[in-house]
């Protein structure tokens, strides 16, 4: 059963949430005025009793984003998944609905996992050719005033977009879990967030190649060499770590990033608010 949904429709011209459900642990605040009264823009702040996901925790949501509909979903802090009791994992799913020419930003904080917690979580969007999609996917190495990093047991996020309900336009899954020879702290050595970023659809073309540009630059100088090797270790990636139709590999992001890049995400989230604010 559904921990919470929300349906955003057109009323009067604007977009409006018409249906709003949540339940424990899941809980949401939608703000009345966010920006100025001609953006047509619905912001939604998802947050958990606790402050955190509690070991066992089983959450599920569904959007429905209608025609024309422009939604903002973003969290108040950094989605603290707390310490596994025995073997129980901590899951979170997201199914997101996104009609013809509609917008679904997707922009939390980053996922913080404790000390031996084990957490799973599934998003999947349905899009139509002229939706357009913003999804920021992005974890911690942990608490690093208690001593954590890279410390927990199970991290996996999996992330798919269809195209008309069924066409598989994006398939993509990360794994982080203990090896029983190298621990995973070892693996990563000094990155301390692995991040992705997914720019979908015609209202958000001019942005995708100023994100790329400023991507390509900052890597250049961690990877000592030009942007256009830049360019082709990112392709790289895309093609190795999850499936994407051709057409759509130019609009998506993913990287492993050091402590000192970490604020970069976070102007990407301050772009596209900013983006919003202003009116689409």
């Amino acid at each position: 059963m559904e921990t919470g949904k929300i349906v955003i429709e057109k009323v009067r011209g604007k977009s409006t949430v018409t249906k709003s459900f949540s339940k424990y642990p899941l809980k949401f605040i939608i703000p009345r005025k966010v920006g100025p009264s001609r953006v047509d823009a619905v912001w939604i702040y998802a947050l958990t009793y606790g402050g955190g996901i509690v070991s066992g925790d089983d959450i599920s949501c569904k959007l429905e984003i209608g025609a024309g509909c422009t939604a903002v979903l973003t969290t108040q802090a950094s989605t603290k998944v707390y310490k596994s009791l025995g073997s129980k994992c901590s899951e979170q799913s997201l199914e997101a609905e996104i009609g013809s020419n509609s917008m679904l930003v997707l922009i939390p904080d980053p996922v913080t996992c404790f000390s031996t917690a084990r957490y799973f979580q599934k998003q999947v969007f349905r899009v139509r050719s002229d939706s357009n999609l913003v999804l920021v996917d992005w974890i911690t190495s942990g608490r690093h005033e208690s001593g954590e990093k890279w410390d927990f047991t199970h991290y996996k996020s999996t992330n798919n977009i269809f195209l008309e309900s069924d066409q598989p336009l994006f398939l993509d899954t990360v794994l982080l879990e203990q090896g029983s020879i190298v621990p995973l702290a070892e693996r990563m050595q000094d990155y301390q967030v692995i991040a992705m970023v997914v720019l979908l659809g015609p209202m958000l073309r001019h942005i995708q190649g100023q994100v790329q540009e400023d991507v390509k630059r900052m890597m250049a100088k961690q990877l000592q060499g030009s942007p256009a090797r830049w360019d082709r270790q990112m392709k790289s990636n895309t093609r190795r770590r999850g499936y994407c139709s051709n057409s759509f590999l130019d609009n998506r992001i993913s990287l492993s990033i050091p402590e000192a890049s970490i604020g970069w995400l976070g102007g990407i989230a301050g772009f596209v608010a900013l983006f919003l604010k202003n009116g689409r």
